[in-house]
């Protein structure tokens, strides 16, 4: 993971959870997730209005996706959540702290949507990671 650096300048405000800028140097691929809810394999959904749940559930279903491909959370350089509001920040940072490694924070962006394709789901993740090549 050495040719993945993260950045965070003292010319930007003081991230939380996060780093500003990632440098990924030669030899590695790039893993893209599609967007992850919290929906289980087996289609049963994380509880409507459980925000530790729901969130738990993606990061789950965003580390099977980056398994599939060959990576691991390690390999993670951008994080983007959409969420359909703000409120329950802390608790989708603190979930997210679970599966990444907060020495090394990836990149990340938080935007709030008016809904998800299903009314019940609150939070849908994706993730950007790059790999040693074979």
């Amino acid at each position: 993971m050495a040719d993945i650096e993260f950045t965070t300048p003292s010319t930007l405000p003081q991230p939380n959870g996060y780093s500003h800028a990632a440098t990924i140097g030669p030899g590695r691929r790039l893993v893209w997730t599609s967007g992850q809810v919290p929906i289980a394999a087996d289609g049963t959904p994380a509880p409507a209005d459980d925000w530790e749940a729901q969130t738990r559930q993606a990061m789950y279903n965003v580390g099977a996706a980056l398994a599939a491909a060959g990576a691991t959370w390690n390999d993670v350089f951008k994080l983007t959540f959409y969420v359909v509001d703000t409120s329950a920040l802390a608790i989708v940072r603190a979930v997210r702290d679970e599966f990444i490694n907060v020495e090394r924070p990836p990149t990340s962006s938080l935007v709030q949507v008016a809904g998800l394709f299903r009314p019940d789901l609150l939070i849908e993740i994706e993730a950007v990671a790059a790999i040693a090549e074979d």
